[in-house]
C-alpha cells in the first residue's frame, strides 16, 4: 500500500503515542474510547483496561440515539461497526449481542420503511452521510449475509450487493467531480473515517483499491492546505466551533498523526485519529507527506462539484448536465448530496420523494411543508416559487466552486472565486488567511448577532456561515471581497442579516497587530497579514455571556454602516517583504478605493505583491489591465499534480515520490 517515511517519529511511533493520549482514562460510553483503548491492549502486552465496565448499560445513551431514529447516529455506527470488527472478543458477551441486534434492525437508507411511530430524523443526503451509511451496509451485510434484517426483510447479502453499487457510484462521483463539500475542516474527516473503515474491513478487493484511492485525494487536498497544522481553505461547510483555530477542526488529530506538522497538543479521542491509529492496511504515500511538509511557496487551484444556475429563468424541460436527470428517483441522492432539494430544477422530484417516503415531518423537511402546500400539486408553480425566492431557498447548495490557495512557509491565503454572490449561506467560508494554528483571519457577513452562552454552537450565525455570500478574486498573495445581499431579508423563511460585516482577527494570537490608514495588520513569526474595509471597522468588546473561547483582548473587527462593504487582503513574509514595517509601509501606501458603480461596488487596489487589482460586482478581476479567469479551473492544478475535469487518472509527484491513481484500470501505484 505504500510506506510512508515520515520526519521525526515514524508512524508506528506517532500512532503508540497517540494511543497514550485517547486512553488516558476510559469511558465505556464511548465506543471510540473502547476502540482505542482496545486497540492499544492489542499492540501493548503490559496495557489492559476494565473491558468488563463496556456494558450495554453503558453505551445505552449511544443506542438510544440509534435506536430513536437521530442525526448522527449512523456515525456513531460507524464507531461500532469497528469496534465489533476488530475487538468484538474483548468485550462482554452481551455487550456485542446488543451492538449484533441495532445492526440487524438499523435502518440503511431513507428508500427503507421507517416502523410505525417513529419520525426519522436523520440526515441521510450530504456527501459525508452517504458514504458512511453505505459503508455500514456494505460491511454488515458482509458480516451476516444470511439473516434477516429486521427493518426490511432483506438478507444481509441482499443489502451487501445494493451497498457496493451505491458505494461505487458516491466513489466515482468524487473522481470525476471532486469533493461537494469542497476543503471541509469538518467533514473531510466524516469522509476520511468511511473510507478508511472500508479499506480495513471490506472483503471486496476493488472496492478496497477504490477507496483507498480516494482517501488517497482527500488526504491530498489536506496536505495542500495544511499552514502549521491549521487546514486553510475556504470551506463548503464550516463551522465557528471548528475554524477559529487548528486544535478545533475537526480534521487536526489525523493530520498531525498522519504528517507531524504542529506542536501542540492532541485535543483527546478523536474519530480520525482514532482509527489511523489502529490501520493496519492503509498507509499514507510518502509523496502526500511531502505536499504537507513542503517549504516551497505554491499556488493551488482546484475545481469541485457541478454547476446548477438556480437564478437562470424557468423552463419547461431543464438538461441536467453529465448524463444525470431532474425528475428521476435514480437521480435524488446525486441532487441531494449537493442541498439542492430547492433548486428549481429539483423541486419537483424533491416533492414527490418526500411524499413517496413519508419524510415531511423530519427535522430537515417539516420548515418547507407551508411552502409545499402553497403549490399543491403543480410543478410548475412549485419550479417558479423556488426560482423566486432562490437567494434564501438555496442556503444550503453547494455547487461548482473554484478555490485559489496561495501558501508560503509563513502564510496561506485561500478564496472561493466569485462564488454565489449576495446569497443567504448556511455554512459556507468565502476565504481565510492562515499564519499558523491560532492566527486566522477572515470576513463573514452576520446573519444575526452573536448567541448567548458558553459554546459557539453549530447554528451561530454570528460567524458560522454567512447573511450573504462576499463576491471574492484572489491573485496571488491579494484578494477582494464584495459584499451586497441580493435579496430582502423576511418571509417564507425568515432568513435574515445584520447591517455590518465583520472580520475574526484574533489579536492575543498574533505577536504585533496595528492599526493605521484604514488597514489592520498583523504579525505572527515572519508571516504577515493586512485586511482593510471600505467601511471604518473597529474591534468590537463583548459582554460577558458572549462566548470568546478564552480570548480576553477583542478579536471581532466590526465595520458597521452597511450590509454592503469592500474587504481587502494582503499576506506576506519576510522572506518576499522585508521587514513587518516594510510591509506596513508597501500595502499602506498603496492607493486602495472603493466607488459606487451602478450595479455595486468598484474596487481599485494597487498590490505591492501583484500589481493593480481592479474589479467589481459584476465584470472581471484585472492585474495591471490584464483579465485573470475565476472560473474553469483544472480539476486540481499545483505543483505536484495536473488534473482536468472528469479525469480518471490522477498523478502526484514530489522529487523522487510518486502516486499514480487509475481509476479506468482501478490501479493505485506508490513510488
Amino acid at each position: 500500500q505504500g510506506l510512508s517515511i515520515a520526519a521525526g517519529l515514524g508512524i508506528a511511533a506517532r500512532q503508540d503515542a497517540y494511543l497514550e493520549v485517547a486512553t488516558a482514562e476510559l469511558d465505556p460510553s464511548s465506543p471510540l474510547s473502547v476502540l482505542a483503548h482496545a486497540e492499544r491492549a492489542d499492540r501493548d502486552d503490559g496495557f489492559t483496561f476494565a473491558a468488563e465496565d463496556v456494558t450495554a448499560e453503558a453505551l445505552a445513551e449511544v443506542f438510544a440515539k440509534i435506536d430513536g431514529f437521530e442525526d448522527t447516529a449512523d456515525f456513531d455506527m460507524l464507531y461500532l461497526v469497528n469496534l465489533w470488527s476488530g475487538y468484538r472478543d474483548q468485550l462482554p458477551a452481551e455487550t456485542v449481542a446488543a451492538i449484533e441486534e441495532r445492526f440487524l434492525a438499523f435502518k440503511y437508507w431513507y428508500t427503507e420503511p421507517t416502523p410505525a411511530g417513529e419520525v426519522d430524523d436523520r440526515y441521510y443526503w450530504s456527501e459525508n452521510h452517504r458514504i458512511i451509511f453505505h459503508t455500514l451496509e456494505l460491511l454488515v451485510g458482509q458480516a451476516f449475509p444470511d439473516a434477516t434484517f429486521t427493518n426490511d426483510g432483506r438478507t444481509g447479502a441482499e443489502h451487501r450487493e445494493q451497498a457496493r453499487e451505491r458505494i461505487l457510484t458516491w466513489l466515482d462521483e468524487k473522481v470525476r467531480f471532486g469533493f461537494t463539500e469542497w476543503h471541509s475542516d469538518t467533514y473531510y474527516q466524516k469522509d476520511v473515517t468511511p473510507l478508511l473503515t472500508l479499506v480495513e474491513w471490506a472483503e471486496d478487493p476493488e472496492i478496497v483499491e477504490r477507496a483507498s484511492m480516494v482517501l488517497d485525494l482527500v488526504l491530498f487536498d489536506l496536505a495542500a492546505h495544511l499552514q502549521e497544522g491549521y487546514f486553510g481553505a475556504t470551506r463548503g461547510r464550516s463551522y465557528m466551533k471548528d475554524k477559529s483555530r487548528a486544535t478545533d477542526q475537526d480534521v487536526f488529530a489525523l493530520a498531525k498523526l498522519l504528517f507531524d506538522d504542529t506542536d501542540q497538543e492532541y485535543p483527546g479521542v478523536d474519530p480520525g485519529a482514532v482509527l489511523f491509529a489502529r490501520a493496519r492496511i492503509y498507509r499514507l504515500p510518502e509523496v502526500i507527506r511531502r505536499v504537507a511538509a513542503s517549504e516551497e511557496t505554491t499556488v493551488d487551484r482546484q475545481r469541485m462539484g457541478v454547476a446548477l444556475d438556480i437564478d437562470s429563468p424557468v423552463t419547461p424541460d431543464p438538461e441536467a448536465p453529465f448524463g444525470y436527470d431532474f425528475d428521476d428517483p435514480a437521480s435524488v441522492d446525486f441532487w441531494w448530496e449537493r442541498g439542492a432539494q430547492t433548486a428549481w430544477q429539483v423541486v419537483p422530484l424533491t416533492i414527490d420523494t418526500l411524499e413517496r417516503h413519508d419524510l415531511w415531518e423530519s427535522q430537515f423537511y417539516a420548515p418547507f411543508a407551508p411552502l409545499a402546500g402553497a403549490v399543491a400539486d403543480d410543478d410548475d408553480a412549485a419550479r417558479a416559487l423556488a426560482q423566486s425566492l432562490s437567494p434564501v431557498l438555496g442556503f444550503g447548495l453547494l455547487t461548482e466552486v473554484n478555490s485559489y490557495t496561495y501558501r508560503s512557509p509563513d502564510v496561506l491565503l485561500s478564496t472561493a472565486q466569485d462564488h454565489r454572490p449576495g446569497v443567504h449561506s448556511d455554512q459556507i467560508q468565502s476565504w481565510v488567511a492562515a499564519l499558523d494554528e491560532d492566527a486566522v483571519v477572515f470576513t463573514t457577513h452576520p446573519k444575526a448577532e452573536p448567541e448567548r452562552g458558553t459554546e459557539w454552537p453549530d447554528s451561530d450565525g454570528y460567524w458560522t456561515g454567512t447573511g450573504s455570500t462576499p463576491r471574492s478574486a484572489q491573485q496571488g498573495s491579494a484578494a477582494i471581497h464584495l459584499y451586497d445581499p441580493q435579496y430582502t431579508p423576511g418571509p417564507p423563511l425568515d432568513l435574515g442579516y445584520v447591517d455590518y460585516t465583520h472580520a475574526y482577527f484574533p489579536q492575543e494570537r498574533f505577536d504585533e497587530v496595528v492599526q493605521r490608514d484604514g488597514w489592520t495588520f498583523g504579525r505572527r513569526g515572519e508571516g504577515f497579514v493586512a485586511l482593510w474595509s471600505m467601511r471604518a471597522a473597529e474591534f468590537r468588546t463583548h459582554p460577558p455571556d458572549v462566548f470568546t473561547h478564552g480570548l480576553t483582548e477583542p478579536f471581532d473587527l466590526v465595520a458597521r454602516g452597511g450590509a454592503d462593504n469592500v474587504w481587502v487582503v494582503e499576506v506576506g513574509d519576510a522572506a518576499t517583504s522585508g521587514s513587518f514595517a516594510d510591509f506596513q509601509e508597501a500595502v499602506s501606501g498603496a492607493e486602495v478605493e472603493a466607488t459606487p458603480g451602478p450595479e455595486g461596488w468598484e474596487v481599485r487596489y494597487d498590490s505591492p505583491s501583484q500589481g493593480l487589482m481592479t474589479f467589481g460586482w459584476t465584470g472581471p478581476l484585472t492585474v495591471d489591465g490584464t483579465e485573470v479567469a475565476l472560473d474553469e479551473y483544472p480539476r486540481i492544478d499545483n505543483p505536484w499534480a495536473t488534473v482536468e475535469p472528469q479525469a480518471q487518472r490522477y498523478e502526484i509527484t514530489e522529487g523522487d515520490a510518486s502516486l499514480v491513481l487509475d481509476f479506468e484500470t482501478g490501479t493505485r501505484t506508490v513510488g
